[in-house]
């Protein structure tokens, strides 16, 4: 066993010998390690996967936070802006190669393929500029993208779709492109199909079906139009720095032009502009690395994501004592088998190398077992966070950066619970083991093995206690009073109709719904509610009983 082979051979030898031992202790580090990687492999998909795109690491957003969707007044972390404004800051802006501007959110449209397509479908749009995909780097799987002769009011009217609506909405058709799509009854050609796991600037749950150029906005939205609204902010920008660009002193120009934007004429009333008067001097446009996109997702899931990380961290730990408590009542058991190799030659750091080594073993076999965990475990959290996404491009699938943070773990893990039984199986006497005492390592192990089990405890009570408090204030924020029945309560969300409607033809058609669900056997009560966003009559809702 002079070698790293022959040490490996005679573990797995040991461990055919002790099947329930070996069963036992893959299984614990499997949960242990799984769970971990579970949330690392969610921390990797939201806080630290790029984007799919070209050169990622060269773009940059200007404006920060993740506000939506349209906003008509100062902003807490300012990141979304007019498109007159985008206008003037691309002026002011020569370090970027491309600038490109995109919609906040999105709404769902009616889309219709006409000659295929009985009824419309509801897909989700989003507007951008010309040089959207150019920015970004990205070809087309069919067709082409857009150019900037596709984001001219007086150009066709074209879009661009994405390779999963492609795929999961039109069959993978490949005839679709140079087809006509009927939007809010409008045709629109098919210029192409994005790239696989292309899902747009923005991790999220249900991403874009169709991308629209952003000059053709005022066509499907008829008068809630907000394309030249000097005032409503509904857009966000990223930019691709020219090469050996930096962006030292864009923030401060660009602070600057958003200072003294707001126009005298923008119909707003006085008194809403002496408080914009007062706040805007006060706001910062920063510009940060944008090679993961806009951090929805991080804003929103990093501190949930943190916590997890850490309880999963403290379960590992329970699970590493668990096993180290295995390993030292095996390593007991077979003193005088130590004691025979001590007796024969065989050298402390032999004893401590072998020992590791099965250590290291056992504990990659729990890492490997922990990747089938860890998958399940994600999806799992996936399918709660987000049960009612269509879809969520985050994969489950291990990437080499998770593959080598599971085996990083297990390899760490082996080492931390197989150092002190390696020690202590150097303690052994040989004589004492051999005349059946045992006196010296079972004196230091017993100690140990205490120590071992308090550690376990204190972190399970840690890690209940912290479950009881969570399930307690759920349980509060479920059972809430808030005013009014809930059990027996549904909130049904309708799209908005087409743009072309007229608010009379809306309103006698709300009415006629409403009347019509009151009518439906079981239904106690019926209605309606119109949201209407500001700048925009974006979605409407409404609640049945």
């Amino acid at each position: 066993m002079d070698n790293p082979v022959g040490a490996i051979r005679y573990a797995i030898r040991q461990f055919r010998l002790s099947p329930v031992f070996t069963a036992s202790a893959v299984l614990t580090l499997s949960l242990g390690i799984g769970g971990t990687t579970a949330i690392f492999t969610l921390i990797h998909a939201v806080m630290l996967r790029s984007l799919p795109v070209a050169d990622p690491e060269r773009l940059y957003r200007v404006g920060d936070g993740d506000n939506c969707c349209v906003q008509g007044g100062p902003q807490d972390r300012w990141g979304m802006f007019s498109y007159p404004l985008f206008e003037r800051l691309k002026a002011e802006a020569p370090e970027f190669e491309q600038l490109t501007a995109f919609q906040a959110g999105g709404f769902r449209v009616s889309v219709r393929r006409p000659g295929v397509d009985v009824a419309a479908r509801s897909l989700r749009t989003e507007y951008v500029t010309g040089n959207y995909f150019t920015t970004f780097g990205i070809g087309a799987f069919g067709g082409r993208v857009f150019t900037a002769d596709d984001d001219t009011p007086a150009s066709p009217p074209v879009v661009v779709i994405s390779h999963h609506s492609w795929e999961a909405i039109y069959g993978g058709d490949q005839s679709l492109v140079g087809q006509t799509l009927v939007i809010e009854g409008h045709p629109f050609t098919v210029a192409g199909v994005a790239p696989p796991g292309f899902f747009g600037d923005t991790l999220r749950n249900n991403p874009p079906d169709l991308w629209i150029p952003i000059q053709h906005e005022p066509m499907v939205t008829g008068a809630n139009s907000l394309l030249r609204q000097p005032v409503s902010a509904w857009l966000r920008v990223i930019g691709r720095l020219k090469p050996g660009a930096t962006t030292d002193g864009i923030a401060p120009r660009l602070t600057n032009v958003l200072r003294q934007w707001i126009p005298r004429d923008s119909g707003w009333p006085a008194n809403w502009l002496s408080d914009v008067d007062h706040l805007l001097p006060k706001q910062t446009t920063a510009i940060v690395p944008a090679g993961a996109g806009v951090g929805v997702m991080k804003e929103q899931y990093a501190s949930s994501l943190q916590l997890l990380m850490a309880v999963c961290g403290l379960v590992l730990l329970i699970a590493c004592a668990n096993v180290a408590n295995l390993l030292l009542a095996r390593s007991v058991a077979r003193r005088t088998q130590t004691a025979v190799r001590m007796a024969i030659g065989a050298s402390r750091s032999q004893i401590v190398t072998q020992a590791l080594v099965e250590s290291i073993l056992l504990a990659i076999g729990g890492g490997i077992a922990g990747l089938v965990v860890a998958m399940g475990a994600a999806r799992l959290l996936l399918s709660l966070a987000f049960s009612v996404s269509t879809f969520l491009p985050i994969s489950t699938r291990p990437s080499p950066l998770v593959l080598a943070f599971a085996f990083g773990v297990a390899v760490i893990t082996g080492v931390l619970f197989g150092a002190v039984p390696a020690w202590l199986a150097t303690r052994t006497d040989p004589i004492d083991a051999l005349r059946g005492s045992g006196r010296s390592t079972g004196d230091h192990s017993s100690f140990t093995r205490t120590a071992l089990l308090v550690l376990q405890a204190t972190l399970s009570v840690v890690l209940v206690a912290g479950a009881t408090m969570l399930g307690r204030s759920l349980n509060n924020v479920q059972h809430q009073d808030f005013g009014f029945t809930v059990p027996d309560r549904v909130l049904v969300a309708i799209n908005r109709p087409s743009a072309d409607y007229t608010v009379p033809q809306m309103t006698a058609m709300y009415r006629t719904l409403e009347d019509r669900l009151n009518r439906i056997p079981g239904v106690q009560s019926a209605n309606l509610n119109i949201a209407i966003r500001e700048a925009s009559k974006r979605s409407n809702a409404l609640g049945s009983k």
